[in-house]
């Protein structure tokens, strides 16, 4: 489905057809429209993982977007609400998102809430997976430059597509699970910068 601007925010792709996600479209179609929406589960598959700024879609063009709440803010508050959270990603967290999680992962104890992140140097694929029934897969990294939080001059130029294709999701949501059990850590020869095996932020 080739991209049209503007409108091709509200509209669906037919079932096993994608959706062309450009630039400073993945803001509204990925983050608001996707990930912000997840009742049940949210994996998120990232190279980098900072805390972007996501603007209260009111103010997307406007200036609203400094005294926005961080996306690890909108991860504990869905991982509150009951959605399983599962954030896999390659290098350290940015120093602005570890204190955040440092934070307000504790409010999630004893609230039943599901947030656990992950990192394996050798992942470079970007990929969200919503309720395992939409997905995004693409260029963009889970920052403020890659998904569209930036203003339009300092965004970076990212493509990818937003399906509901079962057999594709399914297909990426398998390789996911994959990384995340492990299941390639023992014959990794890229041990050196991972010495501790899927570790977790050091909070």
């Amino acid at each position: 489905m080739p991209h049209t601007g503007p409108e091709i925010l509200t509209q669906t792709p037919p079932r096993g057809q994608a959706e062309l996600i450009v630039d400073g479209d993945h803001l509204r179609r990925v983050v608001i429209d996707g990930m912000l929406k997840a009742e049940v589960s949210l994996e998120i598959m990232t190279a980098d993982f900072k805390a972007m700024l996501v603007p209260h879609p009111g103010s997307l063009g406007g200036s609203g977007r400094r005294n926005a709440p961080s996306i690890v803010h909108h991860l504990v508050r869905l991982a509150q609400k009951g959605v399983e959270v599962r954030l896999l990603h390659a290098g350290v967290p940015s120093g602005p998102a570890l204190r955040e999680l440092k934070k307000l992962l504790p409010k999630l104890k004893g609230q039943g809430g599901s947030l656990v992140i992950r990192r394996c140097p050798r992942l470079h694929t970007k990929a969200v997976i919503v309720d395992a029934c939409a997905m995004y897969l693409g260029s963009a990294n889970l920052t403020g430059a890659g998904l569209g939080a930036k203003s339009a001059k300092r965004r970076n130029f990212e493509m990818g597509i937003w399906t509901h294709a079962s057999p594709l999701i399914d297909s990426v949501l398998q390789s996911f699970n994959t990384l995340w059990e492990g299941q390639h850590c023992q014959d990794c020869q890229r041990k050196d910068f991972c010495p501790v095996p899927l570790e977790e932020p050091r909070l």
